[in-house]
């Protein structure tokens, strides 16, 4: 199977690319953290931290609707379905067509 190999590789780039932002701010805390005075680097700390907050919360939203409404869950097999059903609902010409040659 070709394609294992590939999801394995594009997976551990997703995750790196998730990590490396951590490991530089991190790496960026450590160098600069003695320069600042103890209260500015608390008050730095705190909205950097809620930046990631707010950097996750797409992340945390589309997991839960995933969990809600993904295709292995029964809404979103209905969902899914009620899609196939209803793609030919933007063709209204075709059933005129079809009383036409007869077939309807």
């Amino acid at each position: 199977m070709p394609n294992d190999s590939a999801d394995t590789q594009r997976d551990w780039i997703e995750t790196t690319a998730l990590v490396a932002p951590g490991l530089l701010g991190a790496a960026a805390g450590m160098l600069l953290g003695d320069l600042m005075h103890r209260n500015a680097r608390r008050g730095v700390a705190i909205a950097l931290g809620g930046l990631g907050i707010a950097a996750l919360v797409p992340l945390l939203v589309g997991g839960i609707a995933n969990k809600v409404n993904g295709p292995e869950t029964a809404r979103g097999a209905r969902r899914r379905l009620a899609g196939i059903r209803d793609a030919g609902a933007d063709y209204p010409d075709v059933d005129e067509e079809l009383r036409e040659q007869g077939i309807l």
